[in-house]
């Protein structure tokens, strides 16, 4: 069950109640009787160890993209060494 926040218009007090989405919002406080607002709340909620971006869409994003060589230019890397300088008979 999802926890609420209410704050009182005339008193200012914020009130949590523990409630079913079903059931109809707060409306009086129990302090001063006042009218209640519901105010939206910082969820808790969050993910946790491998799930579904880790193993389906991050690892995805990164494969689809061309690794990038030494200049900076998208390509495929190879581990070919640079070429060997030319020797005067070659010219």
């Amino acid at each position: 069950m999802p926890i609420y926040e209410y704050e009182c218009v005339k008193c200012g007090h914020v009130h949590e109640a523990l409630q079913k989405i079903s059931d109809k919002p707060l409306t009086e406080c129990p302090l001063c009787s006042g009218r209640l607002q519901k105010l939206i709340s910082q969820s808790s909620f969050h993910l946790k160890g491998s799930g579904w971006y880790a193993t389906d869409y991050a690892n995805n994003a990164v494969c689809s993209k061309p690794a990038k060589n030494k200049t900076g230019e998208a390509g495929t890397q190879s581990n070919k060494s640079p070429a060997a300088p030319k020797k005067e008979e070659d010219f």
